[in-house]
This record gives C-alpha cells, sequence and structure tokens, in this order.
C-alpha cells in the first residue's frame, strides 16, 4: 500500500486515524535519535531516511542515482512497517535488536531480512527503536555498504 506524499502532515492525513498517532510517534521517535547527516524524503510510499548525494555520490548500486537508504518508515496493509538496512548489513546490530525485543515486547519479533513489521499499534517499543536509530551513524552505514558492497 503506496502512500504518496510530500510531507509528513500529507502521510498521516492519508493513514487510518486509528495509525496517526502512533505513526507520528514512531516518526519522532526515529527522527529524534538518528544521527546527523542523513536526509529525509517521502517517496516510494513511505518515509525515507538516507545518505544525501552530496555526502555519498555513488548513490545507491540498485538505483543509480538515487540516495543510499538507511531507514525507511511505512504504513502497509495490516501493519507498520520499519526498514532498517544497518541491521540487513550488520549482524552485530540484527544480533543486538533481536536479544534486546523481548526484553521491551511480549509479542514475537515479526520480522523480515530489513523489515519489523508492528501489527499491534499499542505495542510498539519505541524506546528500542529509539536505540536502534542511535546505533549507526552516516559514515559508519557508508563505510559497511561499501564493505559488503564488494562481497
Amino acid at each position: 500500500m503506496q502512500i504518496p506524499a510530500e510531507s509528513l502532515e500529507e502521510y498521516l492525513s492519508k493513514l487510518p486515524e486509528e495509525r496517526q498517532e502512533v505513526f507520528r510517534k514512531l516518526y519522532v521517535t526515529i527522527r529524534e535519535n538518528l544521527p546527523k547527516g542523513f536526509e529525509e524524503t517521502f517517496s516510494g510510499g513511505m518515509i525515507n531516511w538516507n545518505v544525501p548525494l552530496e555526502t555519498f555520490p555513488s548513490g545507491y548500486h540498485c538505483t543509480p542515482g538515487k540516495p543510499l537508504p538507511f531507514i525507511s518508515l511505512a504504513s502497509q496493509k495490516n501493519f507498520i512497517a520499519l526498514y532498517h538496512m544497518g541491521m540487513y548489513a550488520s549482524p552485530e546490530i540484527l544480533n543486538w535488536f533481536t536479544e534486546e525485543f523481548p526484553k521491551y515486547s511480549k509479542r514475537k519479533l515479526d520480522m523480515g531480512k530489513s523489515c519489523v513489521r508492528f501489527k499491534n499499534m499499542n505495542e510498539i517499543p519505541f524506546e528500542l527503536i529509539g536505540e536502534l536509530s542511535k546505533k549507526m551513524n552516516l559514515q559508519n552505514w557508508i563505510e559497511l555498504y561499501e564493505k559488503n558492497l564488494q562481497r
């Protein structure tokens, strides 16, 4: 379910009413904890935090000319999705997150390679997401991305 928008307010206005407050809180949690330098954009029906092309001109290898993605947040049909490319690329961060998750939630972790799915709006572990957002700065992400790309 892609939601085209140019701003947070526009995005929120298109969400089901019961998701708007929780989605805003998740957005603010990420934004306030993310290290400096990431660029916020709205594309692909989601909110994205990327490495700006001015910082990393090579951009994303899958879509040349586009910024390197890092975190994305989207409202899907049955859940809110948090995409964190650092967890996909770093076994250390993935292991940390999967070990910490049960300390913050009674729910079983519903996760794909880089996507964490939150189906119950009342059980999103905001504090844990804040900590996750702090785990990797811009330069760390670029270095890890380049290292994994060379494999």
